[in-house]
């Protein structure tokens, strides 16, 4: 094999390994808001239940105001009856009187309904912040994971990087110009073997002449359908 060929393997092996880092890098902050909205969808479902829960408090406080007024009304009225002498005041009063107190009877039912409901939803509340708590806990290892892998991924990254240059400082830069267009372009390798006669990057038939260059090993040698350069073991 050509000795820069062998070269240009190595680099290409620390393109792709940096490549792919850099990949997962990129994932990182996506992962970050995933989790975050994780929290926030939880935290959204506990608000929600004690917005619920104030608002039913909030109309049973209304009907016990209705049956207090309804109550006064009903005292005042007896009170007026007392008082008249006239018996078809009284029995409008009588009137008026039993209107309330069947007023009273229907808001009674409907504030039963509600202390029903506002015990279903605390029922429901203990069990999303239950829910919530889990899933704090289990939001604030994933973070403090990623982080750690965050760090790590950038400390290799860092260091492939220096092999990188290392490697590619000893390169005729005519050659690593090809291969970073190459590996530019095609996304996955510039450089690859032929198998067979056939380019594996391609995965087209080379010409014989072609793949007895690549096996003699004394220049380099570039297919000619896609242009990457070629190698045979």
């Amino acid at each position: 094999m050509h000795p820069e060929l062998e070269q240009l393997l190595v680099l290409q092996d620390r393109d792709q390994k940096i490549r792919q880092i850099q990949t997962e890098i990129e994932t990182v902050p996506l992962r970050r808001t995933s989790l975050e909205a994780q929290l926030a969808a939880s935290a959204s479902a506990v608000d929600a239940l004690k917005h619920k829960a104030r608002q039913v408090e909030v109309d049973r406080k209304k009907l016990e105001l209705d049956v207090g007024t309804r109550t006064e009304s009903i005292t005042r009225f007896k009170t007026q009856q007392y008082q008249t002498r006239k018996n078809d005041e009284f029995q409008a009063l009588g009137h008026e009187i039993e209107r309330y107190e069947n007023e009273i009877r229907k808001i009674e039912d409907e504030e039963l309904e509600l202390m029903v409901q506002l015990d279903k939803i605390k029922a429901d509340l203990a069990e999303e912040e239950k829910k919530a708590a889990a899933v704090n806990d289990s939001v604030a290892r994933q973070t403090a994971d990623l982080d750690e892998k965050s760090r790590a991924l950038q400390s290799r990254l860092e260091e492939l990087t220096r092999e990188r240059a290392e490697l590619a400082g000893k390169i005729d830069e005519d050659l690593l110009g090809l291969f970073e267009r190459l590996f530019k372009s095609k996304g996955d390798a510039a450089i690859v073997a032929i198998e067979h006669g056939v380019c594996t990057g391609c995965h087209m038939k080379v010409t014989s002449a072609t793949a007895a260059q690549a096996r003699a090993g004394k220049e380099i040698v570039s297919c000619e359908n896609c242009g990457r350069i070629l190698y045979e073991l």
